[in-house]
């Protein structure tokens, strides 16, 4: 059975000018995102800036979030690492805690080979019981898992359920779900390519856009589900030009910057990530516009 099916939102992490952690900002934003029908909450992962988090920062988010939520979406927490050891504590308090899935990132900057992608899995896997997401995004790691080793992985090791896949390579998503046949749950990793990923058989979106736009976000998983592939198409292509503006820089900059412009007081970002660039905070708020988005 899938974590879960839909929008799952990868939530930032909202901070004090201070650089702290805001959890009340933290649970207004997990209460937006419930109520506007996002299907699961993903904390500490990339857009929640959990690279520049302490350890005892990044399980407190995790802790925070699980009791937040309290059961009424499932919550997926961020414990990937660079190092085997650091995702294996952190994957196991975060099964303490109650997390209904781990969302694992592929080894970045000293990177892996296929072979020690599956023994970084299959160690991490091992640790924990609860269901793993692997999270393939090599332009931020360097790292590719290959369709071989993903099924390889999905086949061999049982709580390995699911991939993440922001490849942006769709030849490459058709054949890990072709030689998959149906043992690997896949979610798409980029906003703009959510409807091509379900055609292939994916079951939601792991997503930045969610951040800023929850129910829109959601519709274009439920429409194609429930057979409106002409409405869901026609959502996904509205979408493009506000995604595309969300990833003008790096990612979280512009959805950070997004978050604050609705008044949601999202704080700054922590370096070495800076503020946005001004010309492109207008063309975001144009965007944010066009889409339907109010704006202060």
């Amino acid at each position: 059975m899938a974590i879960f099916k839909g929008a799952g939102v990868a939530i930032i992490t909202p901070f004090h000018e201070d650089g702290s952690v805001n959890f009340e900002k933290l649970g207004e934003l997990i209460e937006f995102q419930i109520e506007n029908k996002t299907d699961a909450i993903i904390i500490c992962g990339t857009t929640g800036e959990a690279s520049t988090l302490t350890h005892e920062e990044h399980l407190e988010c995790i802790k925070y979030t699980i009791d937040k939520v309290a059961g009424r979406i499932p919550v997926v927490a961020g414990t990937g690492s660079n190092c085997t050891e650091t995702a294996i504590y952190l994957s196991k308090e975060a099964e303490k805690y109650g997390a209904d899935g781990l969302l694992v990132v592929t080894p970045y900057y000293n990177k892996a080979t296929q072979k020690g992608l599956i023994a970084h899995y299959t160690a991490v896997a091992n640790s924990v019981k609860i269901p793993i997401i692997m999270y393939n995004v090599p332009s931020r790691t360097g790292c590719n898992i290959l369709p071989e080793t993903a099924v390889a992985l999905a086949k061999n090791v049982e709580n390995i359920v699911a991939i993440k896949e922001a490849t942006g390579n769709i030849s490459q998503v058709a054949k890990l779900m072709q030689l998959a046949d149906g043992c690997i749950d896949l979610y798409s990793g980029n906003d703009e390519q959510i409807v091509p990923l379900l055609s292939l058989g994916g079951f939601g979106v792991i997503s930045v856009l969610s951040n800023v736009a929850p129910k829109e976000t959601h519709d274009i998983v439920e429409k194609f589900m429930n057979g409106d592939v002409q409405g869901s198409r026609e959502l996904q292509l509205k979408a493009v030009p506000l995604i595309d503006q969300l990833f003008c820089e790096v990612n979280p900059i512009p959805v950070k910057a997004a978050v604050n412009m609705m008044g949601m007081e999202a704080g700054p970002l922590r370096m070495p990530l800076t503020e946005m660039e001004d010309a492109h905070k207008e063309n975001l708020k144009k965007a944010m516009n066009d889409f339907g988005i109010k704006v202060k």
